[in-house]
């Protein structure tokens, strides 16, 4: 069996654009092993939801190891550095956040896990973070430059399907009654240089249920857990990624 190492920027990524293959990968008798570049400090919550003298990174650290159990990984590690913020915000060039960290320093703290896995995969995002967060191209430049660092053979880079999300997004919406948001132009990746697409729709419950272990960034009112089961598994059933070297949509699994 094979160990995959999947590399994210703040809790509640990984459920959202790896949970899949995550717990697919796990099933499989694969090892999994989540790492996370920041405690997802700067996340949101509503007043009063926090409990007395509780700071929200012990709280979304806690919402990632509940996360990872269901989703099946083996072991959790957090990179140790602080959120960014959205792209332009001042929070963006703070000492110790993951967007002013060294490349060469941060892959070399990766790099030392994906050694001690022996990992044969390792994901990240692709070369914009999926939409343009700051953290997320940060996860690209230092997983790419990590998997370098400990000779990973397999690199693949998680993203969304930019044309498939256009050509449905109007019908699906109008078939399922529900309104989703408006797609950027940063937005994923268009499909021709996409080039793994994995059915993970056996596992869309779990998907769903890791989404609920994060309650304090995905409320059950948010677009992610109100939509019916139908739209989750048309929105979230496909977990696609980039493999440098491989043809487009050549690839169904992580580890073919």
């Amino acid at each position: 069996m094979a160990t995959m190492v999947t590399f994210h920027a703040h809790p509640d990524d990984e459920c959202i654009t790896c949970g899949g293959v995550m717990r697919k990968a796990a099933d499989e008798g694969h090892r999994v092993v989540l790492v996370v570049a920041t405690r997802g400090e700067l996340g949101e919550v509503p007043e009063g939801f926090l409990g007395d003298d509780e700071e929200l990174w012990q709280r979304r650290v806690k919402e990632t190891h509940d996360a990872a159990g269901i989703l099946g990984a083996a072991r959790v590690e957090f990179l140790g550095y602080t959120d960014s913020g959205m792209m332009g915000e001042p929070t963006n060039d703070v000492p110790g956040t993951f967007w002013t960290a060294p490349v060469e320093e941060a892959a070399g703290r990766l790099a030392a896990i994906l050694r001690a896995e022996n990992a044969d995969v390792l994901t990240v995002y692709d070369d914009h973070g999926g939409y343009g967060h700051p953290d997320h191209i940060q996860v690209h430049r230092v997983g790419m430059r990590a998997a370098e660092l400990a000779s990973t053979p397999k690199v693949f880079q998680a993203t969304m399907n930019r044309d498939r999300a256009t050509r449905g997004r109007t019908e699906f919406a109008e078939r399922a009654g529900i309104e989703l948001p408006d797609l950027g132009d940063d937005f994923g990746s268009p499909e021709s240089v996409i080039t793994t697409a994995v059915d993970v729709s056996s596992y869309v419950t779990y998907k769903r249920q890791a989404m609920r272990a994060h309650a304090s960034q995905i409320s059950e009112q948010s677009f992610f857990l109100a939509m019916p089961d139908e739209a989750f598994g048309f929105t979230f059933g496909t977990e696609w990624f980039i493999r440098e070297g491989a043809e487009s949509m050549s690839e169904s699994d992580l580890f073919g």
